[in-house]
């Protein structure tokens, strides 16, 4: 009796699938003559708890590659999926294809899914953020992103931002600087937030506010001495 096609019972989700691979786990990492998996199939068709149990349960490798060098994470259509794979099972968002591209680059140039795009982006550079010892909240949301509205790029260890709609007021209820509120949330809409342009702006802009701080400090210290 001839096995049934895997990968068409993973893109119908079918229930006949799971026995099979229960009975024989090895099956779970089966590839086609192109290296596409039975991952690749339930990542691109949305079917997450697929996807949990051959990960989870049958222990295939969620960064399986294809003959492209594409994970699964190259062929999810939503955002659900690529959560899935991103936060429960960890797949990598930095591996590249044959091209030199990685999900989120190849996934933004075709152009059809953009909001996926944008959350890898999001989730890449919140990563690489937190393994530099940085913590960046970066507003505006996911939809926003999608719209050419990025998260800023990676800053100097021990320095923290939020970008986005800056309150009026600072924490010791002070008047914020129009000027510094205005060049911050220009800086963070403009398309090139991530470059090197856009990085270099950002820092000068956070050392500029670093010093205001440190000589109105200064200034209000030697006035209390004074008085």
């Amino acid at each position: 009796m001839a096995q049934p096609n895997l990968f068409l019972l993973a893109a119908d989700n079918s229930t006949s699938l799971l026995p099979l691979l229960r009975a024989d786990p090895s099956l779970a990492s089966t590839q086609d003559a192109h290296g596409y998996s039975l991952l690749h199939a339930a990542a691109s068709y949305h079917h997450l708890d697929l996807l949990r149990t051959l990960v989870d349960e049958l222990h295939a490798d969620v960064n399986i590659e294809d003959e492209d060098g594409e994970t699964p994470l190259f062929v999810v259509e939503t955002v659900e999926a690529a959560q899935c794979l991103v936060e429960e099972l960890h797949a990598d968002t930095t591996v590249r294809n044959a091209e030199d591209l990685m999900a989120e680059e190849k996934i933004e140039g075709e152009g059809e899914f953009p909001t996926v795009a944008a959350y890898l982006r999001e989730t890449r550079t919140r990563n690489t953020s937190s393994a530099n010892g940085v913590r960046i909240t970066a507003q505006p949301s996911t939809e926003a992103a999608a719209n050419g509205v990025h998260p800023p790029p990676p800053l100097p260890p021990n320095v923290t931002v939020n970008v986005g709609t800056m309150a009026e007021q600072t924490p010791d209820g002070g008047e914020v600087d129009p000027d510094f509120r205005r060049r911050i949330e220009e800086l963070a809409s403009r398309e090139d937030f991530q470059g090197e342009e856009g990085q270099r702006e950002l820092r000068e802009l956070i050392t500029d506010a670093v010093r205001g701080v440190s000589s109105e400090s200064h200034e209000r210290d030697v006035r209390q001495r004074l008085s």
